[in-house]
């Protein structure tokens, strides 16, 4: 692997040379761009971020969108508001809209065992549900280190990835625990795939990106051509920025394996919002913490980390992996949404996007 070593200081000056790119796509008030302008440009410069794009909505409409910094360090390009980032576990909300939509159409029952979808999936001492994939309750381990998780074989299909863990015991009975993991979310890709009968990705196209008005969310696929797609970075202990590991996510594309744009991600939001994806009380049981079999909440929905802040309900995901750091934020009762995405792997990109979303509510810099 090729490194990209460039100390902090000279670093900070490239950065602070590759200008803003900004877009309005609705009238705001006056001093709120300016004040998103500061926030994020002095975030990306005093962070040291190779690139940081975000939007934002609010009150269910997409209102400001920028992008600072360079998405490409060696070759000095810039990052714009059509740069697309790796989105790492974001990619989870996506992936569970899915399996509901397919619910909602009767083509997936949620408490059946995940073999009547995915028959070579191996049966356990306890049936493994879509439902408990959802909320992570199914008891399948997550990953097991780092040649897992920066694994650089190219899978071409969803199945073949499941022999990762397939064999593998649970780590508790279903429904008992809670235990976070993206392969979890790779058995339920391959369900969603199985019920809908077609491809995942191609389900996904027509039935969510297209009718959220979504062009650029697609698979982190390392073979094709995906323009405007970001370099990945990491920075070292001794604070020097260097290109990231190489990493094939094609081992989990439904729960960490897609790419997009921050617009991208806040017209995902806002369609889901305005019940142009799912009916309402299947978005409310989604915005709903899940619970153990002894009651205990987990703070995690279907496909979202659910928290109470303020007196106000938050919806949330990150995503983390090698050459990106991501959060989107949403406050559904106000039509609110903050898409935060960085090339930088590590960076506290939940932070940021609560520091945009405070500006939003308070209109304070």
């Amino acid at each position: 692997m090729h490194s990209m070593r460039m100390p902090p200081r000279a670093l900070a000056l490239l950065l602070i040379t590759a200008a803003a790119c900004v877009a309005q796509p609705a009238a705001v008030q006056p001093a709120l761009p300016e004040q998103l302008e500061r926030l994020l440009g002095r975030a990306q410069v005093e962070d040291r971020i190779p690139a940081v794009s975000v939007a934002v909505a609010d009150r269910f409409r997409l209102l400001w969108s920028g992008a600072f910094g360079l998405a490409d360090i060696e070759n000095n390009v810039r990052a714009t508001t059509g740069t697309v980032f790796r989105l790492g576990s974001i990619s989870k909300p996506i992936t569970a809209v899915a399996a509901l939509q397919l619910a909602e159409q009767g083509k997936l029952d949620l408490d059946a065992p995940v073999q009547r979808y995915v028959p070579s999936f191996p049966e356990k001492p306890w049936p493994i549900t879509p439902r408990h994939l959802l909320g992570h309750l199914s008891g399948i381990r997550h990953y097991r280190g780092p040649e897992e998780l920066l694994s650089t074989r190219h899978y071409y299909d969803l199945v073949e990835p499941l022999k990762i863990f397939a064999d593998d015991p649970l780590e508790f009975e279903p429904g008992t625990g809670f235990r976070y993991t993206t392969y979890g979310y790779n058995l339920l890709g391959a369900v969603v795939e199985a019920a809908a009968g077609m491809r995942f990705m191609d389900y996904l196209k027509s039935h969510v990106f297209e009718p959220a008005g979504v062009e650029r969310i697609q698979a982190d696929d390392v073979h094709r051509i995906i323009p405007n797609r970001a370099r990945g970075y990491r920075r070292t202990a001794a604070g020097i920025i260097e290109n990231c590991a190489l990493a094939d996510t094609s081992n989990k594309i439904p729960g960490g394996g897609m790419v997009a744009t921050a617009e991208d991600l806040v017209r995902f939001s806002l369609a889901l919002l305005e019940g142009r994806l799912l009916k309402k009380q299947t978005l409310q049981e989604m915005f709903t913490s899940q619970r153990t079999r002894n009651g205990k909440p987990t703070g995690y929905g279907l496909g979202w980390y659910v928290s109470s802040r303020g007196g106000r309900t938050w919806i949330e995901h990150s995503g983390s992996q090698p050459g990106a750091a991501t959060d989107l934020l949403l406050l559904p009762e106000r039509g609110l949404v903050v898409a935060v995405l960085t090339n930088l792997e590590r960076y506290p990109a939940r932070a940021l996007s609560l520091k945009v979303a405070e500006l939003l509510l308070t209109g304070a810099p």
